[in-house]
């Protein structure tokens, strides 16, 4: 199941490197397309819901980064 996000911090490509791959690193999460245009849209494929506060946990893997679920 896909699900919308926005991060907040995105400015680069190394941000969406580095956002990516500590996001893939949750087992529940397949696949996670991070866009820079519009800047830190985000498409992450699960194989079971996170919340937005387990997605934060592990995007506080890294400083500065935020998400939040677009509905």
């Amino acid at each position: 199941m896909k699900h919308k996000y926005q991060i907040n911090g995105i400015s680069c490509g190394g941000c969406v490197t580095r956002v990516r791959k500590t996001l893939e690193a949750h087992p529940a999460i397949e696949k996670a397309e991070i866009f820079l245009s519009p800047k830190g849209k985000t498409i992450i494929s699960m194989n079971k819901k996170l919340t937005v506060e387990e997605l934060q946990g592990q995007l506080n893997k890294l400083d500065g980064y935020t998400i939040t679920e677009i509905i």
